[in-house]
């Protein structure tokens, strides 16, 4: 799948105003999972996204997983995007749905 075609998905799930705003929350939802994920599953997840988001992975990768639960990473998602969890849950759901 292209970027544009991946991002056009995210953002009819997420019913968000345009292609920016599911860029956005995008990239937020794959940095915080590249935190929770493998360096290894990371790079794998990487290989199979378009370019864009697979940099986005490429940057956000630690050293190892840290090991947190689904509200620290909804927490850590409505951080990036300055939502409530409830919002980043919703978020966190259209991006992931995609990326499966």
């Amino acid at each position: 799948m292209k970027y544009d075609g991946f991002l056009a998905r995210v953002r009819e799930r997420g019913e968000y105003n345009d292609q920016d705003e599911a860029a956005d929350v995008t990239n937020a939802v794959l940095e915080v999972l590249a935190q929770r994920i493998s360096p290894g599953e990371v790079k794998d997840l990487a290989s199979q996204l378009p370019g864009p988001l697979g940099q986005v992975l490429d940057h956000a990768t630690p050293q190892q997983a840290r090991s947190f639960g689904i509200e620290e990473f909804y927490r850590r998602v409505a951080e990036r995007t300055h939502a409530r969890p409830r919002t980043a849950q919703w978020d966190a759901s259209a991006v992931l749905t995609t990326v499966a």
